[in-house]
């Protein structure tokens, strides 16, 4: 009866991926997983279900997934130095309700970064935190408004005792002062916890800073931004043993109960990919991020943090109030097949965050297609072109971003074959 709207849906779907091969894509939440872990998609593990630990599920038949579940996990606590990593959150405010859920309680009092500053959805009264505690403060900023200010934040924290001060945000320039605050919240027995959804493929590679070691209590994050995995969310800490059954129970049956095991599966080849190339690929994001902006910049953009070098992560942060605003510059270049979102900015008041000033740009899937700093000023131009010249730029658009086709930072490429020791001969393996 209903075959032709099936096929009607298979169409759109169709047309997404077509559309989306022609585009720049320059969201900064979002990235490519590679042909070899998008081939891994509806898998048997799509049907299946797996409540608990492995070896220890409520439910039979979980062999298999309970080998790369604990694959999974001992490579995350290698690649991140640390001690224990919860998989089974499905997404990154997954994974903060569970924190949450398990260590605030009604009228505790959190320390976060505001909306305009950058602080997640997930942080704030209207989402995940709210459920649990009213008693929220913003974070004081320094006057450019992209950096916490340490003196004001320290006598807060001295003042209001905070029970949690939530580091890491949405709109993420520059690394957070984890190891500054550290001590003054040890005195005051408040726990850094560092939201790294953004930024995990960066701290993955060893190029924006390592929140665990430098005094966070905790870490979550999602897996589909700079870390360039299925889209799930990841809890990692060194916690003493007691606090982490807490996270245990607060991840399931907290917020979850079948973890959906399709992109776990997933999510452990991504995993490889990135022990073996995060470094570079870290690397070069980040290199990619500063030459868009320094170009957007020459351009005449009104780029963010000119005078801290634009920024330290694959975000640029963009005001266009002059052009009309967020919310107008993101539609014409939409219209272009260039894909960005509107965003916020650290001066805005919260009202405007429909019609914000600022726009938010990411470089990270851009440079797993492999694109080098010459492409970020040919991408800086077509924006130009686009909306300080209003010129239509989608037929170029289409034709530069045809010639970048292919995931690098992967095993997708031919691998160099390896030599081999057999007998005491050298053989091609």
């Amino acid at each position: 009866m209903y075959v032709k709207e099936i096929s009607e849906i298979e169409n759109l779907i169709q047309k997404q991926a077509q559309w989306r091969n022609r585009c720049i894509n320059l969201i900064a939440s979002e990235n490519i997983v590679s042909q070899r872990v998008r081939a891994q998609a509806g898998s048997d593990f799509a049907h299946r279900y797996a409540e608990g630990h492995p070896g220890e599920r409520y439910y039979r038949g979980t062999s298999y997934i309970d080998e790369i579940e604990n694959q999974l996990t001992t490579n995350l606590k290698i690649l991140f130095a640390c001690d224990h990593a919860e998989v089974r959150p499905i997404s990154g405010t997954n994974a903060n309700e569970a924190v949450f859920s398990r260590f605030v309680c009604p009228g505790d009092v959190v320390m976060v970064n505001s909306t305009p500053a950058g602080g997640h959805i997930s942080h704030h009264r209207e989402g995940s935190l709210g459920k649990f505690t009213k008693n929220i403060i913003d974070i004081p900023l320094t006057a450019d408004g992209y950096h916490l200010d340490l003196e004001k934040t320290m006598y807060l924290i001295e003042k209001a005792r905070p029970k949690i001060i939530v580091l890491g945000k949405s709109l993420f320039l520059f690394p957070e002062p984890v190891q500054e605050l550290s001590e003054v919240c040890r005195q005051y027995g408040t726990r850094i916890m560092y939201d790294a959804a953004h930024v995990l493929g960066l701290i993955a590679g060893k190029q924006f800073q390592r929140p665990l070691k430098e005094g966070a209590f905790l870490m979550t994050a999602s897996t589909h931004k700079t870390y360039y995995g299925s889209q799930r969310g990841l809890i990692l800490s060194n916690m003493e043993a007691d606090d982490w059954r807490k996270i245990d129970r607060g991840a399931f049956p907290g917020s979850s109960s079948n973890h959906h095991l399709d992109t776990l599966a997933q999510m452990a080849i991504s995993t490889y990919e990135m022990m073996e190339f995060s470094e570079q690929y870290a690397v070069d994001t980040i290199k990619n991020a500063k030459a868009l902006a320094a170009a957007l910049d020459r351009f005449g953009f009104d780029v963010q943090a000119k005078e801290f070098g634009y920024t330290e992560s694959h975000q640029v942060a963009v005001n266009v109030r002059d052009f009309r605003g967020g919310e107008r510059v993101s539609r014409n270049l939409e219209i272009n097949d260039i894909i960005i979102n509107m965003n916020m900015l650290p001066h805005e008041p919260l009202k405007s965050h429909d019609h914000p000033d600022g726009i938010r740009i990411g470089v990270q899937e851009m440079t797993r297609f492999g694109m080098g700093a010459v492409e970020m000023e040919h991408i800086a131009e077509l924006i130009k072109e686009c909306i300080i010249d209003r010129k239509p730029v989608k037929e170029e658009v289409n034709r530069f971003r045809s010639e970048y086709q292919r995931v690098k930072y992967s095993y997708d490429e031919p691998q160099p074959r390896q030599l081999k020791v057999l007998d005491g001969k050298r053989v091609k393996s």
